[in-house]
């Protein structure tokens, strides 16, 4: 019998060996996620009063032993962003930390269980928002109330020069801003037709779609009358999202940004772009600050980066075009996520700001 028996206690050895390589995998995998995803920095969820409400936000503080940091304050660009981004802002944050920066940002309303709707605020809400957000750090302890910055990418273009006109700030970091509210929708508008390789008659259609409504949200027509405009076809939008574009289609940075003026500017630009000209902002940018201000990182008032390969996000375009390649990206290199030179950046542009006298 011992012959018939072996076999078998020989696939048994296999499987169990088979089974603990397959754990192991899996732990060295799980452990390299967890590795990746863990940050130089500690994270504090803070509460912060601001016009009847709470906002729910983070406070990512550097492990470099001072007892005051700067602070990089966060303004998110469209859409219901939490606090962190998905931690998408994470790899951002330690660029920070490594620069002696902390950072803050909060839940936009309605998300991840904040009250209200980011659905109904203006810019000015926006902006009134942050700069409450920026009182409310002045008065802690352990934040250094002469070194606080903006940091806002795309819808925040409109957001952060209102901030600056409404409480001093040290610097701003604007990442794919747009100028015109208007000129970039069209501008997205096309440039997404062309990127589908749309025909002459589907970008005449389009564009005519548009134009119709621009000529509804200048006269202020309420969501059922676009409704009827577009043939009971909502095209994606929402009542909400339509009292969201009324209330804000007409908003262009060009008279705001000379609130900028005096702080050091870091306009991050990226190649790939297709949701904004970034020929249009750097122009607006240059025109409202390159004469105006004194100082800033490098001697100058305003600094330009461009990343060629980056999206509007300023993912890697290959990474971001490729939903397989984004998820892996992040799980286990989500710092490689980024467009090449993009977080040595921000930290080089932080370190230039210089930091404070280490204290004790």
């Amino acid at each position: 019998m011992r012959h018939k028996t072996e076999p078998r206690r020989r696939g048994l050895r296999i499987a169990v060996w088979s089974l603990v390589a397959v754990l192991l995998v899996g732990t060295g995998l799980v452990g390299a996620v967890l590795w990746q995803n863990s940050y130089a920095m500690d994270e504090r969820r803070v509460s912060i009063r601001h016009g009847g409400h709470v906002l729910n936000g983070v406070l990512a503080v550097p492990r470099d032993g001072r007892e005051r940091h700067g602070l990089v304050v966060y303004v998110h660009g469209d859409g219901p962003a939490d606090a962190t981004h998905d931690d998408g802002y994470k790899p951002i944050w330690e660029a920070n930390a490594r620069a002696g920066y902390a950072s803050l940002s909060w839940d936009k309303p309605g998300v991840a269980g904040a009250l209200g709707n980011w659905l109904d605020q203006s810019m000015d809400d926006r902006a009134d928002e942050a700069a409450a957000a920026i009182a409310w750090a002045r008065a802690r302890p352990d934040i250094d109330g002469d070194r606080i910055g903006l940091w806002g990418a795309s819808q925040a273009g409109w957001v952060l020069p209102k901030v600056a006109a409404r409480t001093p700030v040290s610097f701003v970091v604007a990442v794919s801003p747009a100028i015109n509210w208007l000129r970039q929708g069209r501008y997205n508008l096309l440039a997404e037709l062309r990127a589908q390789g749309a025909s002459a008659a589907r970008i005449e259609a389009e564009t005519a779609r548009s134009d119709a409504v621009r000529g509804l949200l200048a006269r202020r027509a309420s969501f059922e009358e676009y409704l009827a405009a577009m043939g009971g076809d909502a095209h994606g939008m929402t009542a909400d999202r339509w009292g969201f574009v009324s209330r804000n289609h007409t908003a262009d940075a060009t008279r705001d940004l000379v609130a900028l003026r005096g702080a050091p500017v870091l306009l991050v630009l990226a190649g790939q772009d297709t949701n904004v000209d970034i020929a249009d902002t750097e122009r607006g940018y240059r025109e409202a600050l390159d004469a105006g201000g004194a100082g800033g990182a490098g001697g100058a008032a305003l600094t330009v980066e461009h990343y060629p390969d980056a999206a509007h996000s300023l993912l890697k375009r290959s990474v971001e075009q490729s939903e397989l390649r984004l998820t892996l990206t992040a799980l286990f290199s989500p710092r490689s996520l980024f467009a090449d030179g993009f977080l040595d950046g921000q930290r080089q542009f932080l370190d230039g700001l210089g930091r404070a006298p280490r204290q004790g």
